[in-house]
């Protein structure tokens, strides 16, 4: 079974409660969270209209394609879901997609930026376990997938 996850507006999406949550849990530093927090909330732009900008306004949601921090930032969130699928397959709640020789290796899921993909075992236990994981991880993080 592989299943490819697809989350819709990736970075704009993502909730700043649950990133600095995720940092604290990765033991970055107080100071280091603050700074990124400002960095990714305090942003504003400006556009030009026939060749003069206009005043300034605040940027709204979340992390921002474009931004250079958007891509490190948007896979600490997508941590949670690594971490998720972990227990998931710790707990035997989910059985992974066996590989190499004699089935030596298990991989339940594959992550690169915004792009998942999970794999496991075809079975009703698997399927059901994938929607409570992402259920949950759609909750907790306010991504949409």
């Amino acid at each position: 079974m592989l299943f490819k996850v697809d989350f819709e507006k990736a970075y704009d999406s993502v909730d700043l409660g649950y990133l600095d949550n995720v940092m604290g849990r990765m033991s970055f530093p107080t100071l280091w969270r603050k700074w990124i927090r400002e960095c990714v909330c305090t942003a504003t732009a400006s556009v030009l209209v026939n060749g003069s900008p206009t005043d300034e306004f605040p940027l709204q949601r979340g992390l921002r394609q474009g931004d250079p921090l958007s891509p490190f930032l948007f896979l600490m969130a997508a941590e949670g879901l690594n971490v998720l699928m972990e227990a998931m397959t710790a707990q035997n709640l989910f059985t992974g997609y066996s590989i190499g020789e004699q089935g030596s290796m298990r991989v339940s899921h594959l992550q690169f930026a915004d792009d998942t993909l999970l794999l496991g075992v075809k079975s009703w236990a698997n399927v059901r376990a994938l929607r409570a994981v992402l259920v949950l991880f759609e909750t907790m993080s306010g991504l949409k997938v």
